[in-house]
């Protein structure tokens, strides 16, 4: 059974930092292609980072040079760094791990493209 648990939500002040974690399990973590999704009241989810099986990464032009995602194979975990927070990145933050091995986020971050969700961390960023 395929697990994803998101925690390290919470709430900051602008220029703030966060570091979002999310524990996997029931699934070959090292080739899957995996991403940091949120969505905040009233709008569509949408994809901030994205990660390879190879480590390679992409980002939303909205995060570029703020966020930073990194994984452990050794822990089946992966993280997002949030530095210089801004109101506008307050919502529930999601971890995704991707449908099938051969998927790739370098083609873009699209939720369609991922199977398995965690349940979300709330971000809170206050000005």
């Amino acid at each position: 059974q395929v697990q994803l648990v998101e925690s390290g939500g919470g709430s900051v002040q602008a220029g703030g930092s966060l570091r979002l974690s999310c524990a996997t399990s029931g699934f070959t973590f090292r080739v899957y292609c995996l991403a940091w999704f949120r969505q905040a009241p009233g709008k569509e989810r949408e994809g901030v980072a994205g990660i390879d099986g190879d480590g390679t990464t992409t980002y939303d032009d909205s995060v570029k040079g703020r966020f930073t995602i990194s994984k452990d194979n050794n822990k089946n975990s992966l993280y997002l760094q949030m530095n210089d927070l801004k109101p506008e990145d307050s919502a529930m933050y999601y971890c995704a791990a991707c449908k099938e091995s051969v998927v790739t986020v370098m083609a873009g971050i699209r939720s369609t493209d991922f199977r398995y969700w965690g349940q979300g961390t709330q971000v809170t960023v206050s000005s």
